[in-house]
């Protein structure tokens, strides 16, 4: 069985349309894979961080969809929330802030080196 991780790098702050399409081709890709039972995280990196505190509430266009996959978002990259000023949002939404690599001047990234390691592919958006 195949194991994939969807990252989302756009960002809601200054992608305008074409970011919110790639979050919900990102989230509609996570629940294809949910849906035939095949093993995918979804992470929020980058500039993504910001869109945790967006899509939790319940007028936003993608929320429906974000909830129907919230049991597949591994969580938001802290390091990358710091940077991007997003840490307060993503936080509030009440993800995971994960931090399993040490990066001089952050509090700790996502390693995605640990997914192709462990077998899985990258798809980013």
């Amino acid at each position: 069985m195949s194991k994939t991780a969807i990252v989302v790098f756009s960002d809601p702050k200054h992608g305008g349309e074409e970011a919110l399409g790639r979050l919900f081709n990102a989230l509609i890709l996570t629940l294809e894979l949910k849906e035939k039972s095949q093993e995918v995280d979804l992470v929020f990196q980058g500039a993504g961080t910001r869109w945790p505190a967006e899509i939790v509430k319940a007028a936003h266009p993608a929320n429906a969809l974000y909830k129907a996959v919230a049991d597949k978002v591994a969580g938001v990259c802290a390091g990358c929330a710091d940077i991007f000023g997003a840490r307060e949002g993503a936080e509030a939404s009440g993800l995971n802030l994960i931090r399993n690599r040490d990066i001089p001047g952050t509090s700790g990234v996502i390693d995605l080196s640990r997914y192709l390691d462990e077998g899985y592919r990258l798809v980013s958006f």
